[in-house]
């Protein structure tokens, strides 16, 4: 009686056949179907990480101007090249030539004065030496010497001073670069600080972008010295940068806020491309030595974790969880539940069960990995 209730309850024929079907292990063998798989290899594997990267001149400088005064003339446009010490704008200078003129005839004053002052003391001098005149009389026309020679030095100041003003009046390129928007016109009422233009030396540029912790550690631990340091930049529209650029520099401490620390990479720019406040992506390669990689087509997910299938004895598969390190264009890097030598299913994944038995198609791990 127990024996007829298992045999008519639906789970009785599932379990009976299963049995069946397992037991024939030659049957089973000959209906299985073909999958591709590949065995498990190490090797050293070039890691490329993308990064958005801010460009920036080497030297951009804002140029201001240092005096009050109308805006006489401009000798540049925006966009235009110039050489350190050219001549960029003109600001009105008839009224520093006249504080110059005046300081000037303080100074010849003053300098007059001191002469006389200092025939004077001579006279006394002579006179005291005679004891004809008390000594209090030189002591009195020795500091009023010292006063007027005072009044010289102050009188140089103000010349010196009003010549530094004159001077601020011809506004000229700190360095080699491109100029930047002009903001003011001819005529323009211009203050002392006022920005003018900004000027760019873009003969080379650095390149400004943030690396995550764990992929800085990555980067220090495979790069040994300054030559390796060789980074690729990627333009906006998609292109490679022709010249290549290298990692002159790291911050000292992490941002507490993302986790990341800042990069700095220095690009030639001989053909000026390159323009300040462009933006790209920076290319930072790093190198792993004995990495386990394995297809991306050879992983699916499932409740938010990676897994495989393992080719096992017979030919049977198993499903397998994995743990990658990293994720690159068409494969992972595995950091735990993988070894070297085994093999996987490493595509059509969406057809095999677990336990299922197949007709492995092996296929070379490179192959696999150039697709």
């Amino acid at each position: 009686m127990q024996r007829y209730f298992w045999i008519i309850t639906g789970w009785t024929a599932i379990a009976v056949y299963g049995c069946t079907t397992n037991g024939n292990t030659d049957a089973g063998k000959k209906e299985a179907q073909p999958f591709p798989v590949t065995r498990l290899a190490v090797k050293d594997t070039l890691l490329k990480h993308n990064y958005v990267a801010g460009l920036q001149a080497v030297r951009n400088v804002e140029v201001r101007a240092r005096v009050n005064g109308f805006l006489e003339k401009i000798y540049i446009d925006e966009g235009q090249h110039v050489t350190k010490g050219q001549l960029l704008f003109s600001i009105n200078a008839e009224e520093y030539k006249a504080q110059l003129a005046a300081a000037n005839a303080n100074l010849s004053s003053a300098i007059a004065e001191a002469k006389a002052a200092a025939v004077d003391a001579r006279r006394i001098k002579l006179l005291v030496e005679k004891k004809v005149i008390a000594t209090t009389e030189l002591e009195v026309a020795e500091a009023r010497l010292a006063a007027v020679d005072a009044r010289v030095d102050e009188a140089r100041s103000a010349v010196s001073r009003a010549t530094m003003h004159l001077g601020y009046t011809d506004v000229r390129a700190p360095f080699d670069g491109i100029i930047d928007r002009i903001p003011l016109k001819t005529g323009s009422l211009v203050e002392d600080g006022a920005l003018l233009t900004t000027v760019s030396d873009t003969h080379e540029m650095y390149a400004y972008f943030n690396v995550s912790e764990t992929e800085y550690l990555e980067y220090q631990k495979s790069h040994k010295g300054p030559s390796n340091k060789t980074v690729g930049l990627i333009l906006a529209d998609g292109t490679p940068y022709a010249w290549p650029g290298k990692v002159e520099t790291i911050e000292g401490e992490f941002e507490s806020s993302t986790g990341a620390i800042a990069f700095r990479a220095r690009f030639p720019n001989p053909q000026r491309l390159l323009k300040h406040g462009a933006t790209g992506n920076i290319q930072l390669e790093n190198t792993l030595d004995d990495a386990l990689i394995i297809p991306q087509k050879a992983v699916f997910e499932m409740q938010d974790k990676n897994y495989v299938f393992v080719v096992g004895d017979g030919d049977k598969v198993s499903m397998r969880s994995i743990s990658p390190s990293a994720r690159l264009s068409n494969c992972y890097i595995v950091k735990e539940g993988l070894q070297p030598n085994e093999r996987i299913v490493c595509e059509g994944i969406q057809s095999i069960r677990d336990g299922m038995h197949i007709h492995p198609v092996n296929i070379p791990l490179d192959s696999l990995l150039k697709m």
